[in-house]
């Protein structure tokens, strides 16, 4: 039999936050021993027995319909990236079958490491599904790792890990000024990835290891966040350089690695451009000990 337990969690988690005035239904003066929606309300609003709802959120139901999904995502709110999820965990089944092919990311492909080495002034990584780093540029180096041996990602038992960077290591903590706000995203982000990966022994045993080390991110997991987290900007308060703003941008490697390059970038013209070239110039080219120039 399949583990649903994901699944009651996630169903468990969506009605507590949510109030019967929320999804239409009128709330009563009778004290609630629980905050959230009751099982009752919920198979109420979307239009299905309590006992088939019961039922479900216990994991005793091997097979749901479309339509029921579609019905509970409506009722509970769920956004895009909650319905994938839901969709996700409610048919493990099938994301077995359809991920069971995907080779393991080892090593970076050789073609996307030389294309972010040619990236000399814009910070880049490729990354696999855990968010381990196959790879990073002079820059990505400098940017996010540079406590770190620049070779860290070609040894797989001491590849960098950047949620595990997140919430374990003090200087990674300390370039994000709105930490909280960083480490909720990362929650958010791999727990999308294990509902799509649920028989990812690797990363079971980060989430695990995360957990057992971090109570922050125990609290966090616990709320079963989910978000998918492709673009956007990001403080970063850098030992060398200073503060900086910076646009980031994840591309897909087309393929069925699973890798994908981030790049980060500033807008022309800003102190975080001039940030950046500042950083670019601390790095030496190979067989001198002169700064590359950035003029």
């Amino acid at each position: 039999m399949p583990d649903f337990s994901e699944l009651s969690d996630f169903l468990r988690s969506r009605r507590a936050a949510l109030t019967p005035e929320e999804i239409g239904l009128p709330q009563f003066a009778e004290r609630r021993r629980v905050p959230g929606l009751r099982r009752e309300e919920v198979a109420l609003a979307a239009g299905l027995s309590v006992t088939h709802y019961t039922r479900l959120e216990q994991g005793r139901i091997n097979h749901v319909s479309d339509s029921v999904l579609d019905a509970i995502a409506r009722t509970l709110r769920l956004t895009p990236d909650e319905y994938g999820h839901l969709m996700d965990l409610a048919r493990p089944e099938t994301v077995t079958a359809r991920r069971a092919r995907l080779p393991r990311a080892e090593s970076a492909e050789p073609g996307v490491r030389q294309l972010i080495d040619t990236f000399t002034d814009t910070p880049a990584l490729v990354l696999d599904r855990r968010n381990d780093v196959l790879a990073w540029n002079a820059m990505g180096h400098l940017l996010l790792g540079m406590h770190l041996d620049a070779d860290a990602p070609d040894h797989p038992a001491r590849r960098p890990n950047l949620t595990r960077m997140l919430f374990l290591d003090e200087r990674t903590r300390a370039l994000y000024p709105h930490w909280q706000e960083e480490a909720t995203l990362a929650v958010a982000s791999l727990r999308l990835v294990a509902g799509r990966y649920p028989h990812d022994k690797q990363l079971a045993e980060l989430v695990g290891e995360l957990i057992m080390n971090s109570e922050e991110f125990a609290e966090r997991w616990a709320r079963h966040p989910v978000r998918t987290c492709v673009a956007g900007v990001k403080e970063i308060e850098h030992p060398l350089v200073g503060s900086m703003e910076l646009s980031f941008q994840s591309l897909l490697v087309p393929g069925e690695s699973g890798q994908r390059v981030i790049a980060y970038t500033a807008r022309v013209g800003t102190e975080s451009e001039a940030a950046l070239r500042l950083l670019a110039s601390t790095i030496r080219v190979p067989n001198t000990d002169l700064p590359m120039s950035v003029d």
